[in-house]
């Protein structure tokens, strides 16, 4: 058997690389003002549809402990108490690693409504999570608000994945 050049295990890393580097690059993205009404209840949005697809089609490249570190890189951006998001994230993982056989070959608006679901389910976990830790209910709307977000923005950031997971993340083209 024949040794891989520098080159083609490069190309290999950087392609097992493309889910992780898409969450980090969107929530710095994200970061950056555009003047977006709100604009911070977006990072949680993007990091959720990204775990969710690159949970359920490259599960190899998108391992417990990058999800762990993409939460922890999401509380420390957007402020919530550190390590909220790296456990919902998880829990995410998890749930549609439990799911990914029935999920994978589902028609989009299927895998849309599920992830439709568990988006919603997240909000109100950190919406609960955020509530106990303040002692006090906050305010509903925020949920709503990334709920209808995540609803409206899964169809044109999975056709952004799906490009990438075909294209530039294509681990068979290494």
């Amino acid at each position: 058997m024949r040794r891989q050049s520098l080159w083609r295990r490069l190309d290999a890393a950087a392609r097992y690389a493309v889910p992780f580097g898409s969450i980090v690059a969107g929530l710095f993205l994200l970061g950056l003002n555009f003047g977006l009404p709100a604009q911070a209840q977006l990072r949680p949005v993007y990091a959720v549809a990204c775990v969710f697809f690159w949970s359920l089609y490259r599960p190899s490249s998108l391992p417990a402990p990058v999800v762990m570190v993409s939460g922890l890189l999401l509380d420390l951006l957007g402020f919530s108490p550190l390590g909220m998001w790296a456990l919902l994230l998880l829990l995410l993982h998890g749930g549609v690693l439990a799911l990914r056989r029935q999920l994978a070959p589902q028609g989009f608006l299927f895998t849309w409504l599920v992830f439709s679901g568990f988006a919603a389910g997240l909000f109100v976990l950190a919406w609960g999570v955020e509530s106990l830790l303040g002692l006090d209910v906050l305010p509903v709307r925020p949920v709503l608000t990334q709920s209808g977000f995540a609803v409206l923005l899964y169809p044109a950031l999975a056709a952004f994945f799906i490009r990438a997971h075909r294209g530039a993340a294509a681990a068979e083209l290494a």
